[in-house]
């Protein structure tokens, strides 16, 4: 006998959920595997008598009660999900809150997230006014480097250097189109090492003249607030240094210009009156 691989599971499936009939009559409460098998199995099996989607969801449901399943089962088992082959092809059923009438343990269910104790969150230490000026919505995350936020949103970027949102880690600030608001900011913390990002600075926030140059290159961008109150200086590579005495001397030619040409001597045009000229000289004459 050759099965499929879903004829396969579905075996599988079966020896399980007929596992779970004969524990669940000899009195012992199911456990997750088992009642989830139990209920999958339900829907399959209404699903071959010729029962419609929700007949057959609603017949799951009514299989097992809480005093049928070990405490937490129900916290566990709020959705099974089953590929069951109906009269008009094969269907995904969703059976949520597939055991009826249970009450959850809540917070004291196996395997349920609890928070832990909160822990301090730092103080802004610097608020900045941003204003979206982008048609479209932007968000920062916690820990980009603010600094380099997206060019569309206007505020002081170099009070922003080397910082990042005071939220949670993993959250992050949204600011409508057109929108604008205010915002804590902290340092960075660690290493204070910025790779990455919008390429600004990738290096050390801290190293002597990082600030400068990343304002500049940000100002060259077109990132708004970067050239606030005047904008960044200039770095110094950028400033040209004095030419020397020879270079000063010498004329220096603009590139595309034509270069200055030194007359040349007279060029008799070859030419009839030339020709001539041949002629008359007397025989033996060269010349």
């Amino acid at each position: 006998m050759r099965l499929t691989p879903t004829e396969r599971d579905r075996l599988l499936l079966r020896s399980a959920a007929e596992l779970a009939r004969a524990r669940r009559a000899r009195g012992l409460k199911l456990n997750v595997p088992e009642a989830t098998a139990l209920i999958a199995d339900t829907v399959c099996e209404a699903a071959r008598d010729g029962k419609r989607l929700a007949e057959a969801i609603e017949e799951a449901r009514s299989v097992l009660g809480p005093d049928d399943v070990l405490a937490g089962v129900s916290d566990v088992v709020t959705e099974v999900h089953v590929e069951a082959v109906f009269d008009d092809g094969s269907r995904l059923a969703v059976v949520s809150s597939p055991i009826r009438g249970a009450v959850g343990l809540g917070e004291h269910a196996p395997g349920a997230v609890v928070p832990g104790p909160g822990a301090p969150q730092p103080e802004p230490t610097v608020h900045l006014h941003v204003r979206n000026t982008a048609p479209v919505p932007v968000s920062v995350t916690s820990h980009f480097h603010f600094f380099e936020a997206n060019p569309r949103l206007d505020f002081d970027r170099a009070a922003a250097y080397g910082m990042r949102l005071c939220v949670p880690a993993g959250s992050s600030v949204r600011f409508d189109p057109h929108g604008e608001g205010e915002v804590g900011l902290v340092p960075i913390g660690g290493d204070r090492i910025a790779i990455g990002f919008a390429g600004l600075v990738d290096g050390p926030l801290d190293a002597p003249g990082a600030k400068s140059l990343a304002l500049e290159r940000a100002a060259a961008c077109g990132y708004l607030g970067a050239a606030r109150d005047g904008g960044a200086p200039a770095s110094p590579a950028a400033q040209a240094s004095p030419a020397s005495p020879a270079a000063q001397a010498s004329p220096i030619t603009p590139a595309g210009a034509a270069s200055p040409i030194t007359p040349a001597s007279p060029i008799t045009p070859a030419g009839p009156a030339a020709q001539a000229d041949a002629d008359d000289r007397p025989e033996g004459t060269t010349a």
